[in-house]
């Protein structure tokens, strides 16, 4: 597993509507930079930067027969590949962005208004809010706080035709903090 690999499932679904059949305004590798963008702007350290490109990736790994009435689990899928080439401050962030959303629906008032039909739908597969245990446990996790910031990149990461730094700059953040072989 590697960076390239990476690459390759980036390139290879750029034009992909993220989103599926509930589509965003955005490609998934428009998303994904968007996202990266939004990290960096905030002033996030560059392993949050890197889980915020790759926060989807899971989307493109072993999804044959994975209908669009069913969680994909895509963090959860994620989690080897991320933890093998660059560790938990990168895969950890992207492990919990799913759970972050149903902890913010059920801690922030506003938040389920602003999510799009998309996420409310997968909003809905991946569990819905939280309960106050669920939080509470949430809160407790090593990652969770930049797991609710990716998370709100995330939701603010599909404008049409934003204009991004390309795939090679954050590809070369990417070579810069995989680990060693």
């Amino acid at each position: 597993m590697s960076v390239e690999l990476i690459e390759q499932l980036l390139r290879e679904n750029a034009d992909i509507a993220y989103e599926g059949d509930r589509a965003e305004p955005v490609s998934s590798l428009a998303h994904a930079l968007q996202c990266a963008q939004l990290a960096e702007w905030a002033g996030a350290p560059a392993p949050l930067v890197a889980a915020a490109l790759l926060h989807d990736i899971g989307h493109f790994i072993e999804t044959a027969g994975v209908a669009d009435d069913v969680d994909d689990v895509h963090e959860a899928r994620a989690q080897p590949l991320l933890m093998q080439v660059f560790g938990p401050a990168v895969a950890e962030p992207v492990r919990w962005h799913v759970a972050a959303k149903r902890y913010l629906v059920a801690m922030d008032e506003g938040y389920a208004a602003q999510l799009t039909p998309a996420s409310l739908h997968s909003l809905g597969l991946q569990g819905g809010a939280m309960s106050a245990a669920e939080a509470a446990a949430f809160e407790a996790l090593p990652y969770a706080q930049d797991a609710i910031s990716l998370r709100r990149w995330d939701d603010q990461a599909k404008l049409p035709a934003q204009p991004t730094p390309s795939l090679e700059y954050y590809l070369a953040l990417l070579h810069e903090l995989r680990l060693p072989n």
